[in-house]
């Protein structure tokens, strides 16, 4: 862990006396190679939220959680690669809320980038927050602060902020260019730290087999029971499925959000650019097996067993079990243990006083059970690893569109350019200190990849549809788009106000309003979220546009698809063109649903 701590600092170091200009820390100069920026691109998404969050997802709803990947993920990130990144290459635009405002107007521009600032903010706080649990979870600091006769509870704070430490020291040395580089590293890092976990896991409970032998069968078909909410634990039925999470949540994420875009805008050329998330659609594709495949194994093993490495081959668990633990019965679900406040200390408990489960543990849990000392180490520096990826890809994100959108457009417009790359260094720090803020929020929710979906339902749920409507429909006005946004984020406010997960408390969860709907889960909850906001906006949009005036049509080639020259792609090899190579995902996409259904 030190040695990956020295080595990102080290990168941020190394990189500083490159960042002559605002291009160089904002944009990495867009001279970086497609391959780098491919596996960036896939390792920006790979944070907490991935890691910790897809395993937390596998333990809580099973192998359904694969439709994150094979419908919530590999399409969308097609489209962006074969029609968006054109758009967006070509316009030469800084950022997405600037495309923004090139496609629409300016007010447009100003609301996206406050709204896209604040879930940057958001994302951050969550990696930042996992990171810490983890850290508390393993005591690693324990030892030091009984030895200075501090509160152990206290070890929660310190990660949290020593956390923030190191990737303020790599980014603010080396922006994007840092942040892209220790991207890719921690891409490896991750996939060397994961795959013999899964690979003794799976061993230990009898391979596939044993694992459909142990757990119900809703947990193993991703498929099976989608024509009932009420019969698969997802809570959502094939509609809310396919338009929630495949249609708007999917298309709204990967398409819209500058955290991922801007690793493909660092590219060369604008033929590497719409290749970078067709490279990256490759290994994501398979990352179902490295992070939710583990958190089904949780579930899966006895609480209590020898280890890993020595054990015979299990083919049935109790997926509830209470274990004596030290002394004293502990709930647990395999070894998913009840949830405890990391500030009061106490066991959290859903509306009916049932203990809720600490699903974000499923990974960290499943290290500790399975590794031994050596590799363990390996282990944790690669969930450390996903941690920084999030943390800093969010930083990098929100630092760019504070200046460029928001500092440069309505505080400070003609300064100059040495004045933007220092305003973007500190911006950095802010960011930081805003995401610390959010990760103490983040304690209220015991699976972060719920509290990631309600933040894309607000945001890029009702964003999508500007988009689709300003791409594909030239007679969409700044005026239709702006009132679109606003209200399509209502709407979802309102939604979440008046709905409520079956058994969880109203407040944050929803219902803050009233409650007139119970949603079997939060991720049916958020899916719905998402759906009102992108119909909403799509209507209203609509309307709004129909009834002003729109812009002339010189003024949007190269921003609307009819308007805009196609891509050239004879001049590439056959199978590096991106249509090409799109075909081949959709190939092996529809066999993994075929095989897993």
């Amino acid at each position: 862990m030190l040695l990956y701590f020295v080595f990102v600092l080290g990168i941020g170091f190394a990189l500083k006396r490159f960042m002559k200009t605002s291009k160089d820390f904002f944009q990495a100069g867009r001279a970086l190679p497609a391959w780098i920026c491919g596996l960036a691109f896939i390792s920006a998404n790979l944070g907490a939220q991935e890691v910790i969050g897809m395993g937390a997802s596998g333990a809580k709803y099973g192998i359904a959680t694969s439709h994150f990947y094979w419908i919530g993920a590999i399409p969308a990130m097609i489209f962006v690669g074969v029609f968006m990144m054109p758009f967006y290459y070509g316009s030469k635009a800084r950022s997405v809320p600037e495309f923004l405002r090139l496609r629409f107007d300016e007010k447009t521009r100003g609301y996206n980038a406050c709204s896209f600032a604040v879930m940057t903010v958001f994302s951050s706080g969550i990696s930042m927050y996992a990171m810490a649990r983890l850290i508390q979870t393993l005591h690693i600091f324990d030892s030091l602060f009984i030895r200075l006769n501090l509160p152990v509870g206290w070890v929660f704070h310190f990660a949290i902020f020593l956390s923030a430490i190191i990737v303020l020291g790599y980014i603010f040395l080396g922006g994007l260019t840092s942040a892209i580089y220790n991207e890719v590293l921690q891409f490896f890092l991750i996939v060397a730290g994961f795959l013999p976990l899964v690979w003794v896991g799976l061993k230990n409970v009898g391979g596939w087999s044993g694992l459909k032998a142990t757990l119900p069968a809703a947990y193993t078909h991703s498929w099976r029971g989608m024509t009932n909410p009420h019969a698969n634990p997802l809570g959502v039925e094939w509609f809310g499925l396919s338009m929630g999470l495949g249609f708007v949540l999917s298309f709204g994420y990967w398409c819209t959000d500058f955290l991922v875009i801007q690793t493909a805008m660092a590219t060369d050329t604008e033929e590497s650019a719409r290749r970078v998330p067709l490279i990256a659609a490759i290994p994501k594709m398979f990352f179902p097996f490295l992070v939710i495949l583990p958190g089904l194994i949780a579930i899966a093993t006895p609480a209590i067993t020898q280890h890993a490495m020595t054990q015979a081959p299990a083919v049935s668990a109790s997926s509830n079990a209470t274990a004596d633990v030290g002394g004293s019965a502990e709930i647990t679900k395999g070894l998913i243990p009840a949830k405890v406040n990391p500030v009061t200390g106490k066991v959290m408990t859903d509306e009916k006083g049932n203990p809720l489960f600490d699903y974000d543990l499923a990974i960290p849990n499943m290290l500790l059970h399975y590794f031994p000392t050596g590799i363990l180490g390996l282990g944790l520096t690669a969930l450390l690893a996903s941690f920084m990826s999030g943390m800093a890809g969010n930083v990098t994100a929100f630092n760019t569109v504070w200046t460029y959108d928001l500092y440069q457009s309505y505080i400070h417009k003609n300064a100059s350019d040495a004045h933007y790359l220092k305003v973007g260094r500190w911006t950095t720090v802010g960011g930081i200190l805003l995401s610390i803020g959010a990760a103490y929020a983040a304690t209220s929710f015991n699976n972060i990849m719920d509290t990631l979906q309600l933040v894309f339902s607000f945001v890029n749920a009702p964003l999508f549809a500007t988009f689709l409507l300003g791409m594909f429909w030239k007679r969409t006005t700044g005026h239709g788009a702006f009132t679109g946004l606003v209200t399509g984020t209502v709407a979802a406010v309102l939604h979440h106000g008046l709905t409520l997960p079956t058994d969880a408390h109203p407040g944050i969860h929803g219902g803050w309003i009233t409650v007139l709907h119970h949603y079997p889960s939060e991720m049916a909850q958020n899916f719905w979220t998402a759906i009102w906001a992108f119909s909403t906006n799509f209507v209203v949009t609509v309307i709004i546009s129909l009834m002003t005036k729109p812009r002339p049509e010189p003024e949007l080639v190269g921003l609307v698809y009819s308007l805009t020259p196609k891509p050239v792609e004879h001049n590439m090899q056959w199978y590096a063109r991106p249509k090409v190579i799109a075909l081949g995902l959709i190939v092996m996409l529809v066999a993994l649903n075929l095989i897993f259904k």
